[in-house]
């Protein structure tokens, strides 16, 4: 049961699942739309290429999807070093 849990992707959806409630638990808090992404963003498009890989998806969805989260990791350093300004 637990090894099915893991191969057909289940695990990496209850992960995606908290990082929604953390992002949705944030907007309440009154974060805006943009310190949000550049948080939570980097981690959803890990966790979905982990969840690439964990189906049995081509190394290409795992890289691209690996890639689309620099863009907004660095998102999220340009907001964090102007919050320090």
């Amino acid at each position: 049961m637990i090894e099915s849990f893991f191969a057909n992707g289940h695990a990496a959806d209850l992960v995606l699942a908290v990082l929604a409630l953390e992002a949705a638990w944030l907007k309440v808090r009154g974060w805006s739309i943009a310190k949000i992404i550049g948080l939570v963003g980097p981690a959803v498009f890990i966790v979905l290429a982990l969840r690439a890989a964990l189906v049995g998806a081509g190394w290409e969805w795992v890289a691209i999807l690996l890639a689309l989260s620099f863009p907004l990791h660095l998102l999220d350093l340009r907001e964090r070093l102007a919050d320090k300004d």
